[in-house]
């Protein structure tokens, strides 16, 4: 019980960084005093204007698995709307705000936490919560986590339920983890993976590979020379060639490997996204659930009234992009394409974590390009952030292959840095074992 009204504590006292856009403090007290296992009936909002006063009818399995182990529900957390963004900066609620803000600017120039999960990396950072969940599709729990200071695990693909989590796109989406260090990654995870009959793409938590190392040494550790690309700071790359050389200390084989197909990556990433966006996004008119216009006399009117007024421009415009690529005439270009190209990224992750291939155990890259931005610097460059940092880290949501970032240290400016470890699929406890060692020979004295 203590430590949920903590928590709450915390949660109060950093209420102006607008990490929880709905506050369920006496459901937590609740539970920790009456072991209560349903977490429903509370506002969905996904950040958005459409789903505000929207209250979910039933409870994600991996809620529910965490509750049904000890687990208290203190708030439900701030983001990008629906997902859609880097920096957690267009949530219909506010921008979310970095612990590692100032607070003489904090009201016109905070630092930027990251997204699209940034209210759960934030949550985290600052003690309001020892573990956040978010859906990860192309990067959205590694990139808030490296820009706070925390752990971000995406599983393979698979390996949690999906059930319940509001889709982007299908085929990338993973529930995810933040957590204050890998092996509570590790812990979060062990409760809520394994097959769920209400989503058929969960797989048996046996299939999961158990790490048998005691030790890094001998492990071969692969840097992909196309994550080094011309957008990467001087600020990562040294945190990247520390990890290395620290890595290679400690017994690993570092081995330059090549993933021809990483450029390539993006491009595919943001066709099948909004394809899938296109089509996810058309149950919301209005009519069964969601926000609804009375504006207009006709049925179509009303579609385009409530949509136009409930969704901001990023997600109108990823709707438009996605049925643009569907049209009769460009699907066999844009969509057909995008996923034979998807198997050969897929590929690349295969060969490399081959025996017969090169062989490694994971892949050290980059997670993001920098570290954290303040707000005015990130308007300035007109929000590119929230494109380029993509590039690192939706690769692997292209293979459903695990991805942690993993906090190495500061910058100068004293913001938190983070690089990415990869491993091939099914192996998540090697991968969250390489990045608690790794954590503790770049944090140790």
């Amino acid at each position: 019980m203590r430590c949920v009204e903590q928590a709450i504590e915390k949660a109060v006292k950093h209420r102006k960084l607008n990490c929880l856009v709905t506050e369920t403090f006496p459901l937590a007290l609740n539970q920790a005093a009456a072991a209560e296992k349903r977490v429903k009936d509370v506002p969905l909002t996904c950040s958005s204007k459409m789903l505000s006063n929207y209250n979910v009818p039933y409870t994600a399995t991996v809620v529910k698995r965490l509750v049904k182990a000890g687990g208290c529900i203190i708030g439900k957390s701030n983001l990008d709307e629906f997902s859609m963004g880097s920096s957690s900066l267009r949530g219909y609620f506010g921008p979310v705000k970095s612990g590692y803000s100032s607070e003489q600017s904090l009201e016109d120039d905070w630092v930027i936490t990251g997204g699209s999960s940034g209210g759960s990396a934030v949550g985290v950072q600052l003690g309001m919560a020892t573990v956040a969940i978010g859906s990860d599709t192309g990067g959205s729990t590694r990139n808030p986590a490296a820009f706070n200071g925390v752990f971000g695990f995406k599983p393979t693909y698979g390996l949690l339920s999906r059930n319940g989590m509001v889709p982007l796109t299908n085929s990338l989406d993973t529930p995810s983890i933040l957590a204050r260090s890998a092996d509570e990654c590790r812990t979060y995870l062990n409760v809520m993976k394994g097959r769920d009959t209400f989503d058929s793409t969960t797989v048996d938590s046996h299939r999961c590979i158990e790490n048998v190392k005691s030790s890094l040494k001998g492990l071969i550790i692969g840097i992909p020379e196309e994550y080094f690309n011309d957008l990467l700071s001087p600020t990562v790359l040294r945190a990247l060639n520390t990890s290395a050389i620290k890595l290679e200390k400690a017994g690993c084989i570092i081995k330059n490997v090549s993933m021809k197909y990483t450029e390539q990556s993006i491009v595919c990433y943001h066709i099948l996204g909004e394809c899938d966006v296109a089509s996810n996004m058309a149950r919301y008119a209005g009519v069964s659930y969601g926000f609804r216009s009375l504006d207009g006399n006709s049925l179509d009117a009303m579609y385009s009234a409530s949509r136009s007024q409930s969704l901001n421009k990023i997600v109108k415009n990823r709707i438009f992009a996605g049925n643009y690529f569907l049209l009769k005439e460009n699907r066999k270009k844009y969509y057909d394409t995008a996923v034979k190209l998807r198997r050969l990224i897929a590929g690349d992750f295969k060969r490399v974590f081959s025996p017969e291939g090169d062989g490694v155990h994971a892949l050290l890259t980059p997670v993001t390009s920098d570290s954290a931005e303040s707000y005015k610097h990130w308007k300035k460059e007109g929000f590119q952030r929230d494109w380029v940092d993509d590039f690192y880290t939706q690769p692997a949501n292209m293979a459903g292959v695990p991805a942690l970032s993993v906090p190495v240290g500061f910058c100068r400016r004293k913001r938190p840095v983070g690089v990415q470890l990869i491993s091939n699929a099914f192996q998540d406890d090697l991968c969250l074992f390489i990045g608690r060692e790794l954590h503790r020979i770049m944090t140790e004295n």
